[in-house]
């Protein structure tokens, strides 16, 4: 089948794999590129190439699938409020309902979330095809805040809060957040409001978790200075020019 893409003439420098070019141009996953590499549907300068770890020069290397050549999609950056009992991927081998459901009827490339939300969390994700700006949000380094509201089954005193503001050792790893401050509480559940500056896996359940405090509801209301709104549950826009400015701050 061949395939057809809107073109950016914009590139990107540098020397990659043959499957993280396809990635990187914004054409499929890597796993796809793996695939169809195997197959013999990719040609480099007109000849099939059959390596995937082949590398290519984004800026002179002609890169075509079924005959048609690939060049970089225009980039793409959307917010996505993000339906709790979804999981974050594009193929869920369990057929559970994905972040992709909420996409469809719009026309757009190729793209990816940025990060992950587990499929009991909720709230802001964001999607895109540009991998060099999401790499930048994602790294360690970087120390992009993600401001989550989370109930919880339990009403906590202050003496409570300064422990989970302490920290705690699971699984030989020290889980702490960068704030903890209460929002309301309700009889025998409350909300608090988490900030995170790094990003591992299921931090604040399992950093909860330690002090047997269970999670009703998590959800991701802002990462940086770039907030959710009144954006409809399960609904997904594309990132202003002014957003995308306050992401980079």
């Amino acid at each position: 089948m061949i395939q057809s893409l809107r073109v950016n003439r914009r590139s990107s420098g540098g020397k990659v794999g043959l499957a993280r070019a396809l990635s990187k141009l914004g054409f499929c996953s890597r796993k796809q590129a793996e695939l169809l590499i195997a197959e013999g549907r990719v040609q480099v300068g007109g000849k099939v190439a059959r390596d995937p770890s082949m590398w290519i020069d984004l800026e002179r290397d002609r890169i075509s699938v079924d005959g048609e050549r690939i060049a970089a999609e225009c980039k793409v950056y959307l917010m996505l409020n993000k339906p709790r009992g979804l999981v974050t991927t594009r193929d869920d081998p369990e057929g559970r309902g994905t972040v992709y459901d909420c996409l469809e009827g719009l026309d757009l490339p190729f793209v990816s979330p940025v990060g992950r939300l587990d499929k009991a969390s909720e709230g802001l994700l964001l999607i895109s095809n540009d991998t060099r700006w999401a790499n930048a949000l994602l790294d360690p380094a970087s120390h992009v805040a993600k401001t989550y509201h989370v109930q919880i089954a339990s009403a906590p005193d202050e003496a409570m809060l300064e422990r989970f503001r302490q920290g705690a050792i699971v699984d030989g790893e020290l889980l702490t957040a960068s704030s903890i401050e209460p929002l309301r509480s309700g009889g025998r559940t409350a909300w608090l409001e988490i900030v995170l500056d790094e990003g591992r896996n299921r931090q604040i359940r399992r950093l909860l978790g330690a002090f047997d405090i269970e999670v009703l509801r998590l959800v991701r209301v802002a990462i940086g200075r770039l907030q959710l709104g009144d954006l409809a549950k399960g609904k997904a826009r594309h990132l202003t020019a002014e957003e995308l400015a306050v992401l980079a701050t």
